[in-house]
């Protein structure tokens, strides 16, 4: 499992996943765009938790393996195209379902 973290918030999900959420937050970033991003919570009683990502915004991803992910292109397009919407990303598995987070550290 890897970990997004994001002032003071500490969420983990499988390298897979976070490679994804990566390659799209880093996108985003590059071009100075502010986004939502969300996920399902598997740990605290479960619910939804969102943060506000913009370009001056300090995020750590780690890794657990030191293999880089193989990068699935209609992945990454759907990841982006939430992204710009009004709702923002909902992390997903590659089929577009919801994908819980495991948070280590609490929310908030």
């Amino acid at each position: 499992m890897g970990t997004l973290k994001y002032d003071g918030t500490t969420v983990e999900f499988p390298d897979l996943v976070l490679a994804h959420v990566e390659v799209v937050v880093i996108q985003k970033l590059r071009r100075q765009e502010a986004f939502f991003l969300s996920w399902h919570e598997s740990a605290a009683g479960g619910g939804r938790t969102g943060i506000w990502v913009h370009p001056h915004a300090l995020l750590t991803f780690h890794y657990t393996s030191n293999a880089p992910a193989q990068i699935d292109r209609a992945w990454i397009e759907r990841l982006a195209v939430a992204a710009s919407s009004a709702p923002g990303m909902f992390v997903t598995d590659a089929e577009g379902r919801p994908l819980p987070s495991s948070d280590d550290e609490g929310v908030g």
